[in-house]
């Protein structure tokens, strides 16, 4: 009998979601939703077990998100673009803040193409972090006969443009 055990789980290759976080300009003004989602997909991974073929999906089930400031949401849902704010940050502070998803996976297992097993217990992944600049906008005089709209300033990081932890901020489950 070929079982998938946890341990086993954990050492094969799942690889992390892209995360997305913004919207995608790389910035968001102070005290504005930053929409936070995920595309999953359902990982299938082929190995062999004592010589027989076995396929591993891992399923994505959680999605923690890291703000950067000390603030955190745990969330089942995946979240959806703009102008969606299934699930949304607001940043209290300006600064560049690093926005890290930890994904939760449950696995299953299929022994020579019969049917899915669950493996007992979920490992977790984490995604390459999201840089974003939460901008305290300023209005300022622009050209009355320019068309394009002027880019908010946003500052080259640096130790003195990193964002401040939030003394409020919490964890969240949603």
């Amino acid at each position: 009998m070929i079982t998938v055990t946890r341990e086993d789980f954990a050492r094969l290759p799942v690889e992390p979601l892209v995360p997305h976080a913004g919207p995608e300009a790389g910035w968001i003004p102070v005290n504005s939703p930053t929409v936070l989602y995920v595309e999953p997909t359902d990982q299938i991974l082929d190995t062999t077990l004592l010589g027989t073929p076995v396929q591993v999906r891992a399923i994505p089930v959680s999605y923690t998100w890291s703000m950067g400031d000390g603030g955190t949401i745990t969330t089942t849902k995946r979240g959806k673009p703009y102008p969606s704010e299934e699930v949304a940050y607001y940043y209290e502070t300006e600064g560049w803040y690093d926005i890290t998803l930890t994904t939760t996976f449950a696995g299953q297992f299929s022994v020579n193409g019969g049917p899915w097993q669950d493996i007992d217990g979920t490992i977790t992944i984490d995604s390459t972090p999201v840089p974003l600049y939460s901008n305290s906008l300023e209005s300022r005089l622009v050209n009355p006969d320019s068309t394009e709209p002027p880019e908010p300033i946003v500052p080259d990081r640096t130790p003195d443009t990193e964002g401040h932890p939030n003394p409020r901020a919490g964890h969240e489950t949603r």
